[in-house]
């Protein structure tokens, strides 16, 4: 009896496809933060969009469509003007302040010298503190009546009375501001800190073997290599000083008038009598911010890879 070879089997199986969580790659795992950005950043950027185009009550009543009448009265007012001049003029100053003195510490505790655990400790608290009650504490310190600053100077015969320093933008401006540099150099000194601890102290080292002086080797090693450090706490700081909010708000409110205001608080004044005009001046600050970003990064050519 002949022996009868096995039939090939007519129909294979597929070779197993790759599982469709393998085809899907990342995304499972970035899904959460997609998610994220689209309902706590998009959404309200929409939301912000869409209402500058509104009539609203004061109420919170949608009246209908307003098209670009909130647009045309945000730019007719008399005080935007002077408020844009002053948001750039606090920007810079408070930004440059920041980093010039952040520069400073963050060389200065890289060093070793006794208590330097207790000053980095130290230059905590301000960064530890909500930023909203630093500015009231300033506030009642130079309040006109009770203030601790005016009794010390009356006491001292600095001044001869009580002055309304908040009172007065000639002096409440420089007293934001230090506040505002106060409050941000934690952040940008350990952001600068963590920069300057990543450079190796061989490199300066051997300049100095070959005859660079220590401002020569700082100024032509350790800047350069510290630049993606300087870039990333000057790029943040330059969006939360401009879109900032607590200092002004808890210090002056804007006032006397707007003369002390930014736009961002500038916005938050219109909010009491126009709503439709207040997200107005949401979306032009949200343009700016966007417009600042795109400028510095093409300025210091942040992409490109030094030769």
């Amino acid at each position: 009896m002949s022996q009868h070879s096995p039939s090939p089997t007519r129909g294979a199986p597929p070779a197993r496809t790759p599982r469709r969580r393998g085809r899907l790659g990342p995304l499972p795992w970035i899904a959460p933060a997609v998610l994220l950005i689209l309902f706590v950043v998009l959404w309200p950027v929409y939301e912000m969009v869409r209402t500058s185009f509104l009539r609203i009550s004061t109420s919170g009543f949608v009246r209908g469509s307003a098209g670009l009448d909130k647009y045309r009265k945000l730019f007719g007012e008399t005080d935007l003007g002077h408020v844009l001049l002053a948001t750039v003029l606090w920007t810079v100053a408070v930004v440059g302040l920041t980093m010039l003195l952040s520069l400073g510490l963050a060389q200065l505790f890289d060093q070793r010298f006794p208590g330097r655990r207790f000053a980095r400790w130290a230059l905590i608290a301000p960064w530890a503190a909500s930023v909203l009650m630093t500015a009231i504490g300033f506030r009642w310190m130079l309040d006109r009546t009770a203030g601790v600053l005016n009794t010390a100077m009356t006491n001292l015969g600095l001044i001869d009375g009580p002055r309304d320093w908040l009172g007065d933008p000639s002096t409440a401006w420089p007293w934001m501001v230090g506040v505002a540099v106060f409050v941000s150099l934690p952040f940008t000194t350990y952001t600068l800190l963590a920069g300057l601890q990543t450079v190796p102290a061989e490199v300066s080292e051997a300049a100095k073997v070959d005859g660079a002086s220590a401002w020569q080797a700082y100024r032509r090693i350790t800047l350069p290599l510290l630049r993606p450090a300087f870039l990333v706490g000057l790029v943040i700081n330059l969006i939360n000083v401009f879109n900032s909010f607590p200092v002004i708000w808890g210090m002056t409110q804007g006032g006397p008038s707007s003369d002390t205001a930014t736009s961002t608080v500038f916005m938050y004044q219109l909010k009491a009598t126009d709503i439709g005009e207040s997200a107005s001046m949401s979306v032009v600050n949200f343009a700016l911010v966007v417009l600042l970003v795109l400028l510095f990064l093409k300025v210091s050519r942040w992409n490109r890879e030094e030769s």
